[in-house]
């Protein structure tokens, strides 16, 4: 089997949801309907990953800086994967001797 994989930055704060009050709260939802958005794509959520990224940090110095990413995953388009199998033609559809001498000598119409 062959997956595809795809990767998302992890929500950082959760968004204001009617009755949800807390921060923990309100971050939950907004990472479950995050879940459920990819799922509802076909995506399998896989596991979350804290990942660390070089960037610049003024003319010439970088820093690294840690993002938190999800990732998920799904098979791989059939259509996309090559086909090892190669396909026969299709047979030749012959008439069969007798089948053909009943239509040839029906004369009853």
């Amino acid at each position: 089997m062959r997956y595809e994989y795809k990767i998302l930055p992890a929500p950082t704060k959760g968004q204001k949801a009617k009755g949800l009050k807390a921060p923990e709260a309100r971050f939950a939802k907004t990472l479950e309907e995050c879940l459920n958005e990819q799922a509802a794509e076909g995506w399998e959520y896989q596991r979350a990953e804290t990942l660390p990224s070089q960037e610049r940090s003024g003319l010439t110095s970088t820093t690294t800086e840690w993002r938190n990413v999800l990732v998920f995953r799904r098979l791989a388009n059939a259509a996309s994967q090559p086909d090892d199998t190669d396909l026969l033609p299709s047979p030749a559809v012959a008439a069969t001797p007798a089948l053909a001498a009943t239509i040839e000598g029906d004369d009853t119409a």
